[in-house]
């Protein structure tokens, strides 16, 4: 097995061989070119060497058909089995700390995620940019995120799709699609955390949805408890795949807006022992065909399918656990009505009976703050404002944006909120919220 420094490699370089991460994860196939977009990745993620069993070569075009090769080797070895992948345990992950002054003592650039640069608090501080310029700044990365979802959305509904007439999935054509993902919400975690789901969700199937919503907030946990980029990946194929085995479900189980009887409950609390059938069969890795089985499992051993407590889960069962139950609480469903983000945080903090892991619940916390990233608040000062990112150091007081005359998305100050007179009152309800904007909207409207 040779190594390459990642710094030393030029872009468009073919390898003679898969250029791997480690001995479990494929980077690029020979046929594909390195690029510094990658290398850019793989130094912010911290990678700085990769290995291959080949060596740097030439492309196609100057004589070596590489996809040949790929071929060539494995038609060679057609039983070479695939390796299955261990459990995670709670070793695997940095620890968090719960204690709010100890992070700010511990907290360094290098360890903690930096916030948005706020407005000091100095008299004297240097003026920030015109609102407004700042606001189409804004909108653009917004419109542009809201843009790149909805292709995310769109790839998840067809790997749906595609299972309920094929009855096949494709792991490494799904773990390619998730590393962009994982890339895309580690650049964009502000932004995408903002994205609400659609009123039209609640008479569409809801698995999609669910689906890339649980999976970006499981994506951000995993970012805050330092994953590996390898399990990160396979931290986000779970996710997405966690409601596959509802599809060979009666979608009356699961699209239904009336309680379910019994008989109804016992069938659909199946789901996950299908689903990990589903991607046995289409050979995943071990490791995410445990997580989507025990993502219903409970830390007190109350869940199902098979009743085990948190010393049998798999960690990314417990991340996908908490992430599952967060979206649940907010998102639309045809039987309820959503919950917002700072009622579900709270829901989640309780943890009544133990049913989440700590660790898991310390990582949400401080990823999206105890007042989450996109719910509105009133200020101390009576003004309105969005929360759009968090603080590192203490998940009380994030940062908001003070909403601008007539702006439903903010486009005012940026602040960094706090005890006292930049202090967060409450969170406002969905009414509150639609009034402000219809009043907002009507008196732009009317000149006023």
């Amino acid at each position: 097995m040779n190594s390459f420094q990642v710094i030393q490699l030029k872009d468009k370089t073919y390898f003679t061989n898969e250029l791997l991460l480690d001995k479990q994860f494929v980077l690029l196939s020979p046929t594909v070119p390195f690029s510094d977009q990658l290398k850019k990745a793989l130094l912010d993620w911290d990678f700085n060497q990769v290995i291959s069993e080949g060596t740097i070569g030439v492309s196609s075009e100057a004589g070596v058909d590489y996809a040949k090769a790929a071929e060539a080797k494995k038609a060679a070895n057609p039983d070479t089995p695939q390796k299955p992948l261990q459990k995670l345990s709670e070793s695997d992950f940095e620890e968090v700390s719960f204690d709010f002054e100890d992070s700010k003592k511990e907290a360094t650039p290098e360890s903690a995620p930096q916030p948005v640069t706020v407005q000091p608090a100095a008299q004297n501080a240097p003026a920030e940019p015109e609102p407004q310029d700042r606001k189409e700044k804004d909108d653009f990365r917004m419109a542009h995120v809201e843009k790149e979802y909805d292709k995310y959305l769109a790839y998840i509904t067809d790997i749906y799709t595609h299972y309920a007439t094929h009855k096949q999935l494709n792991y490494h054509e799904i773990s390619d699609a998730i590393k962009e993902l994982c890339i895309f919400v580690r650049d964009n975690r502000r932004y995408v955390l903002r994205i609400t789901p659609k009123e039209d969700g609640i008479q569409a199937n809801f698995l999609v949805s669910h689906g890339l919503r649980s999976t970006v907030l499981a994506i951000v946990m995993g970012l805050q408890l330092r994953l590996t980029f390898s399990k990160l990946i396979e931290l986000g194929v779970a996710c997405v795949l966690h409601e596959i085995g509802q599809i060979r479900l009666p979608p009356q189980l699961y699209m239904t807006n009336r309680k379910l009887n019994p008989g109804e409950r016992s069938q659909l609390a199946m789901h996950p022992v299908i689903g990990f059938n589903i991607l046995k069969e289409n050979n995943f890795p071990l490791a995410i065909q445990l997580a989507v089985l025990e993502h219903h499992e409970r830390e007190n051993g109350t869940g199902y399918p098979r009743h085990i407590d948190g010393n049998k889960m798999s960690m990314y069962a417990k991340i996908i656990a908490v992430a599952c139950s967060f979206e649940a609480i907010t998102g639309p469903r045809n039987y309820k009505e959503n919950r917002s983000a700072y009622e579900a945080m709270l829901e989640i903090l309780k943890n009544s009976n133990k049913q989440y892991n700590d660790l898991v619940i310390k990582a949400l916390l401080f990823s999206v703050s105890i007042f989450p990233i996109g719910v509105y608040v009133y200020m101390v000062d009576g003004r309105i404002a969005q929360v759009v990112d968090t603080n590192p150091t203490d998940p009380r007081n994030p940062v908001v944006q003070i909403l601008s005359d007539g702006n439903q998305e903010g486009g005012g100050e940026l602040l960094q909120t706090n005890s006292g007179f930049n202090k967060i009152v409450r969170v406002l309800n969905h009414k509150e919220v639609k009034d402000i904007f219809t009043a907002r909207k009507t008196t732009k409207s009317s000149g006023i």
